[in-house]
């Protein structure tokens, strides 16, 4: 439509002023403009009324005898065939492109896939903003699994960005998927993450390079039991969770914190554990130190526990979201961020609340 009302336009315009004014010339603009805004095919035709359109100009003129007539029609071809190979070359970049964040994406999702919404007596939530705009996923990581008397979750986060720490957090949620929760006590566990991930460090493919000592995860790991009880905690140099209860907000710092996952112990004594109540309606929060590190203009670190204690939507849905929406008015009103941000909302349910909670 644009290009159609600039030809008539530009003829209008040639047979309205004197002959002396020739406007053929200006019909290179045509097919140039529409390749900035269609296809090739299009393109091509824009092209052919340009050209058609300057012979009549010129031939209003009296240019057909002219060498003028050629150079107007000579202009008109070659700026036309010239933004039909560019946009050829674009479309064609555009379909690649299109395929390979198509492919990227299914990569993605199998990697960090979905969180239940309910695994046991424990509702959860999960949300995951990547640092960088084309990624959904980066070098944090989320995983549950059933243990033999209730939900494990375990949130990490990877040390370094790009595709080595893809690669790093790929392994480590695969070694957490794949072990005998069943079999397994929460130290064990720990320790047989470490045996994996220090393998996966050394072997002789290993992604990223370097020394192995300096390549770490830091990892948190809960375990909450499906009845009443105390939660179980494995902190391996991970920020503490908050818990949030109906009357008070606490942040749960581990009394005995472990290295962090490729600097620590394979011997699962050397991972103490740490138990806090498990609340009527409790909602523990689980996040990775992009929501703790990001900074505004000024260079102020978002207060994320100031923003928690303020909470008083009770219900675990909107608190990330609530998180999210303050932690985006910190950065500038735009979700641009240095580091992945990864959180995990969890609300305990006990044995007589488990009927109505499926809203």
């Amino acid at each position: 439509m644009v290009a159609l009302v600039m030809l008539a336009a530009i003829i209008a315009a040639g047979f309205l002023l004197p002959r002396s004014q020739h406007l053929a010339s200006l019909m290179v603009i045509v097919p140039a403009t529409t390749a900035a805004l269609a296809g090739a095919r299009m393109t091509a035709l824009i092209a052919v009324l340009s050209c058609l359109s300057a012979l009549a100009l010129d031939a209003h003129d009296g240019l057909l005898d002219t060498s003028i007539f050629a150079v107007h029609l000579l202009a008109v071809i070659l700026v036309s065939g010239f933004v039909i190979a560019f946009r050829r070359v674009r479309e064609r970049n555009i379909t690649e492109l299109t395929e390979v964040r198509a492919v990227s994406e299914t990569v993605q999702r199998v990697l960090l896939r979905p969180l239940p919404e309910r695994v046991g007596a424990v509702r959860i939530k999960a949300v995951y903003h990547a640092s960088h705009p084309y990624a959904m996923v980066g070098g944090d990581l989320y995983a549950a699994a059933r243990s033999a008397g209730g939900v494990r979750i375990v949130i990490g986060d990877v040390k370094g960005k790009g595709l080595p720490a893809v690669d790093d957090a790929a392994a480590l949620l695969g070694a957490f998927r794949s072990a005998p929760h069943g079999a397994l006590t929460l130290p064990q566990l720990v320790a047989e993450l470490e045996s994996s991930m220090r393998t996966h460090f050394e072997g002789p493919g290993a992604s990223g390079g370097g020394d192995p000592s300096e390549r770490f995860i830091t990892m948190l790991v809960l375990e909450i039991p499906d009845g009443e009880g105390h939660i179980s905690m494995v902190n391996c140099g991970h920020p503490p969770p908050y818990l949030i209860l109906p009357d008070e907000t606490a942040l749960v710092p581990s009394e005995r914190p472990s290295p962090p996952v490729g600097l620590g112990s394979v011997r699962a004594e050397d991972y103490p554990i740490d138990t806090f109540p498990l609340g009527r309606r409790a909602t523990i929060l689980l996040y990775t130190d992009g929501a703790i590190e990001a900074r505004d203009a000024g260079g102020t670190f978002y207060d994320l526990g100031a923003r928690v204690a303020a909470w008083t939507e009770r219900d675990r849905g909107d608190l990330l979201q609530y998180v999210l929406e303050g932690l985006t008015e910190h950065v500038g009103g735009e979700m641009r961020l240095d580091d992945d941000v990864a959180m995990v909302a969890l609300t305990c349910e006990r044995a007589d609340e488990r009927g109505g909670a499926g809203r």
